[in-house]
């Protein structure tokens, strides 16, 4: 490929190539000089990331040969004076940043496959295992499609937690726009939630003859703690009021009403004052936040 962008050159500057003249059509190259995509595949092969040093290499010398076959002097183009660069200063190599190393793909691509492996509800943040239909003997109960979850955007569960997609996709939405941005970098930011209660069929508050929880449809999570990357934990019962473990308690508290249809917490009743209670239920009122 090289030597026959070496022959381009020699005919650009022999005037053939431009002009058109006699040789031009042998001296063609049999494919396209334009850039493959990385991981194109190519006659049914997937085309490793070496391969395209040697392409890089030939498309350079190419348009290198193709400008200094042009008027060597000045170039005027509506008023503008534009200048080749100096043999002598210019850099001896494209400034093109290097390719990744074809070892550093195949790994970035192995790790891809492994999250997606365990990814649940089509969203490769929400990684667990599909569990399916939950089912209950009491009416009201049970969950139809069912996820275990595991971790949320990278945050572990400290239990893995039964629920259906859409309260797992909002406490993923929790995680990414209302808890991060309030913990932000305070010990090394967010590791790990705390969760006390997820799927469970009981009525509400645990009182005898009342209505079916939404514990008991699959659609809450309760948190009692967030555990930061140095070890340090916010602890909802013991922080709500400490300073700035409080403020960050409350801000995130806050944060979860809206992708959340129910937020209580300790200023709800003292059945909470120890965690965070998210479900989603809906109201035609709005979200119901305490």
């Amino acid at each position: 490929m090289i030597r026959r962008a070496a022959r381009i050159a020699a005919a650009c500057l022999a005037g053939t190539l431009l002009a058109g003249g006699p040789g031009a059509a042998e001296l063609a190259p049999d494919a396209s000089l334009r850039p493959v995509a990385r991981g194109q595949v190519v006659r049914g092969m997937v085309l490793p990331a070496e391969i395209f040093v040697q392409r890089d290499i030939a498309h350079e010398v190419a348009l290198q040969a193709l400008s200094a076959a042009r008027d060597p002097g000045r170039a005027e183009t509506l008023g503008v004076t534009r200048r080749l660069p100096d043999p002598d200063t210019a850099p001896r190599v494209a400034l093109r940043p290097h390719l990744r190393p074809a070892t550093v793909v195949q790994q970035g691509r192995r790790v891809a496959a492994l999250r997606q492996q365990g990814a649940v509800c089509g969203d490769l943040a929400l990684q667990g295992v599909a569990i399916g239909r939950v089912p209950s003997d009491t009416s009201g109960c049970g969950v139809d499609q069912a996820v275990r979850l595991q971790s949320v955007s990278g945050v572990a569960l400290s239990t893995h937690a039964v629920m259906d997609c859409g309260t797992a996709q909002a406490l993923k939405s929790w995680v990414e726009g209302g808890l991060r941005p309030a913990v932000k970098r305070y010990g090394g930011g967010v590791r790990e939630l705390r969760v006390v209660a997820h799927y469970a069929c009981r009525p509400r508050n645990n009182r005898k003859g009342a209505r079916i929880s939404e514990h008991g449809k699959g659609r809450a999570v309760d948190i009692a703690a967030i555990e930061l990357n140095d070890g340090k934990e916010l602890v909802v019962l013991d922080d709500w009021s400490n300073g700035r473990e409080g403020r960050i308690l409350k801000a995130a508290h806050a944060s979860a009403c809206g992708p959340f249809g129910t937020v209580l917490g300790p200023e709800a009743n003292a059945l909470h004052r120890d965690h965070f209670h998210f479900d989603t239920a809906r109201y035609r009122s709005g979200s119901y936040c305490r």
